[in-house]
């Protein structure tokens, strides 16, 4: 995941975190409740991303692995 993606997703989750706790701070339930909605969006994407990542890198080592292995012959 680039690093760019990566700093959205914190920056979502920490956006989500303060409203939330604002929201709780002034009894807004509607601003705590979206809060903690974008701190979980926030933390969805950035699971995705890693799991995209590590995807990315498994077929990575296949197609290496695969080009290794008819150089051998």
């Amino acid at each position: 995941m680039g690093g760019f993606d990566k700093a959205k997703d914190k920056a979502e989750q920490l956006i989500g975190s303060a409203k939330e706790k604002v929201g709780d701070a002034t009894d807004n339930e509607s601003l705590a409740n979206e809060g903690r909605g974008q701190e979980l969006k926030g933390k969805g994407k950035e699971e995705w991303h890693d799991l995209k990542e590590k995807g990315d890198d498994k077929l990575h080592d296949a197609k290496k692995g695969l080009t290794d292995d008819e150089g051998r012959h």
